[in-house]
């Protein structure tokens, strides 16, 4: 299934992505487009090639057949870092923070990754203006300024997850590939998290992996639908509501 085109920024696109592992296909050409100032959301149940997808995406593995475009250049056999310095950033399943470093410090050690100057080696990190710089905003942008000297596996669950986040935008990204952000959160949490969702795509491409199926139908302009590698349904929030093979496969409704 071949996303639409439209007038909209596409800054990240998949076409036809494929990924076999021996004789089992775990992506079935797969494509989709994610466009600047809106939420993609990919859903479907375990085993769905939701996070292959978002794998190959992110370039930490290679796919089969297919091609992966960012910002209109291909990028299908770039290496994850080359495609994180171009404008692409990711959060993954489990926390990937630094919990004896406090929040700045892991806010300027991604923003370090991003603006490497080996030339520089003798310099402390502190007199570095521009990390220092980006890791504030970037902190500030995911709320979490008034936490800036707290070591980072004091935060909450939320909180973290705030963080990874925080991390990814302190590398200046075009393009946020979000898996499970909302994972293990309470209500309040969960609120905090989509405003500040909400408030990210209007300079981004978010791509978002997630099982919280209320908080997917509220804050996703599209949702994809995956069942065994394969896409279903790639549509609005109401088409994929009023989609029968949608609910039939993965609502349970009939």
């Amino acid at each position: 299934m071949k996303p639409s085109d439209t007038s909209s920024e596409v800054l990240l696109r998949g076409h036809e992505i494929t990924r076999r592992w021996g004789g089992l296909v775990a992506l079935d050409r797969v494509s989709l487009a994610l466009e600047r100032g809106s939420v993609h959301a990919v859903i479907g149940t375990n085993g769905a090639g939701k996070s292959t997808l978002i794998n190959i995406l992110s370039g930490e593995i290679p796919p089969s057949n297919g091609s992966v475009e960012l910002l209109g250049q291909d990028v299908t056999d770039w290496t994850q870092p080359r495609r994180a310095r171009l404008g692409l950033g990711r959060s993954y399943q489990r926390n990937t923070i630094y919990p004896s470093f406090t929040v700045f410090e892991n806010c300027r050690l991604a923003a370090q990754a991003s603006t490497q100057k080996p030339w520089q080696w003798w310099r402390s990190a502190q007199h570095c203006e521009a990390s220092t710089s980006a890791a504030r905003q970037a902190a500030a942008r995911a709320g979490l300024t008034d936490l800036l000297d707290r070591p980072a596996g004091l935060l909450s669950h939320g909180q973290k997850r705030q963080l990874e986040i925080a991390m990814c935008l302190a590398t200046s990204p075009q393009v946020l590939l979000l898996d499970e952000p909302l994972a293990g959160m309470g209500a309040e949490e969960t609120e905090r998290m989509l405003a500040l969702l909400s408030e990210l795509k209007t300079g981004h491409a978010i791509l978002l992996v997630e099982h919280d199926m209320d908080a997917v139908f509220r804050i996703a302009e599209r949702i994809t639908v995956m069942v065994n590698g394969a896409v279903i349904a790639s549509d609005a929030p109401a088409g994929i509501r009023s989609n029968p093979q949608v609910r039939l496969a993965y609502l349970g409704e009939h």
